[in-house]
C-alpha cells in the first residue's frame, strides 16, 4: 500500500481537485492508496471538505485535524506517524507536485535498491525573483557550512520505503526541518527533475518572511558554523582592540596625549556594541532552540480524526 501524506492549511479550493487528479493517476499505479490529509488549524472550509471526502471514500481517505496551526513540519510528522503503507509519499495539495511522476517513483522504489525517489525543480519560473535569489543563496550557504548535503530545488514530494520512514520518525525533535532530516537519515536517494508548476487554486501561505525564518531554522538545526563565526568575531575584536591599545600607549609615550574627537570614539563603541549584540543574537538563537527541546512539548495536538466523525 502507498500512503499519501498531504498537509493542508486553508486549502478549501484545492482538496477536491487534488483528490480527483490523484484518483486518475491511481488507475495507472498497481498499489492500494491511503490518503492522510492533515488539517493544520485551517480557518476556512478545509475541515468540512475533508469530513465529506472521508464519508464518500471511507476506505481510502483519512484525516487528522490539529487543535490549532502547528506548521507544516508538524503536519508532515503527524502524517508520517499515521501512515500504514510500506511505501509513503509526501505531497502538497496545490498540485505543484506533479502526480504524473508518482507511477515512475513507485516503480523505481519497488524494482531497484533505492530507498527514496525524490523530486527537484529545475527552475523557479513564476516565483518572485527575490524569492528565487534567496532560495539559491540558502542552498549554497547550507551546503558550505552544514554537515548534511541538501539538493537545490528538492521538494518534500518523495516516495520513501517503510525503513526510511521509520528512521525519520525516530528523530522526534521539536525543532524540525524535514529537508535536512530526509538527507541526514541517509538511505539511497535519487531525484527526478521537473519544470516548476503553478498552484491550481488558492494562495500560498508562505510569505517571504516566513520562508526566511524557515531557512534560519534550517541553518541552526544542521550547522554550528554561526556559533563558530560568533567566536571568531569575538576573538578578532579582542585581538584588534589589544593592538589598538598598544598603539595608543606607544603614541602617547612618544608624542604626548593629544585630545581626540568624540565622533570616532562613539563610532568605535557602536561598532563593537553591534558585534556583541550580533554574537549574543546568534548564541540566543541556539539557546532558544535548546529551551524548546527541553520543554518536551508535543509537536502537535490532535483535535479530530475520521474515527471521531464516525462515532
Amino acid at each position: 500500500m502507498l500512503s499519501i501524506v498531504v498537509p493542508c492549511y486553508n486549502e478549501e479550493e484545492s482538496i477536491l481537485l487534488f483528490y480527483k487528479e490523484m484518483e486518475r493517476v491511481h488507475q495507472t499505479v498497481n498499489e492500494a492508496f491511503e490518503y492522510i490529509f492533515v488539517n493544520d488549524g485551517s480557518t476556512d472550509k478545509t475541515l468540512a471538505i475533508l469530513r465529506e471526502l472521508a464519508k464518500e471514500d471511507p476506505k481510502q481517505v483519512r484525516y487528522i485535524s490539529f487543535s490549532r496551526n502547528f506548521g507544516k513540519e508538524a503536519g508532515l510528522y503527524a502524517g508520517l506517524q499515521a501512515a500504514k503503507g510500506d511505501l509513503v509519499t509526501v505531497m502538497d495539495v496545490d498540485l505543484q507536485d506533479p502526480p504524473d511522476l508518482l507511477p515512475l517513483m513507485v516503480e523505481k522504489v519497488r524494482t531497484t535498491e533505492t530507498d527514496c525517489i525524490g523530486t527537484r525543480r529545475v527552475n523557479r519560473d513564476g516565483e518572485p525573483p527575490i524569492r528565487s535569489f534567496f532560495a539559491k543563496l540558502f542552498y549554497k550557504l547550507i551546503n558550505k557550512i552544514g554537515d548534511t548535503e541538501m539538493v537545490e530545488g528538492a521538494r518534500d514530494f518523495r516516495v520513501m520505503s517503510r525503513q526510511m520512514v521509520d528512521a525519520v520518525l525516530e528523530l522526534s525533535e521539536y525543532n524540525r526541518f524535514s529537508k535536512g532530516i530526509f538527507s541526514w537519515v541517509g538511505f539511497k536517494t535519487e531525484y527526478l527533475e521537473y519544470e516548476n508548476r503553478e498552484r491550481v487554486a488558492g494562495n500560498t501561505s508562505w510569505s517571504f518572511w516566513s520562508l526566511f525564518n524557515y531557512s534560519i531554522d534550517g541553518i541552526i538545526n544542521f550547522s554550528d558554523t554561526p556559533l563558530n563565526i560568533a567566536s571568531f568575531v569575538g576573538a578578532f575584536s579582542c585581538v584588534a582592540s589589544g593592538f589598538a591599545l598598544i598603539f595608543i600607549i606607544v603614541r602617547a609615550l612618544l608624542y604626548g596625549d593629544p585630545t581626540s574627537g568624540w565622533p570616532s570614539l562613539v563610532s568605535v563603541v557602536l561598532f563593537v556594541g553591534g558585534l556583541q549584540l550580533l554574537c549574543l543574537g546568534i548564541i540566543g538563537k541556539y539557546i532558544g532552540k535548546i529551551f524548546l527541546e527541553t520543554k518536551k512539548r508535543p509537536i502537535y495536538i490532535v483535535k479530530e480524526t475520521e474515527k471521531d466523525m464516525k462515532s
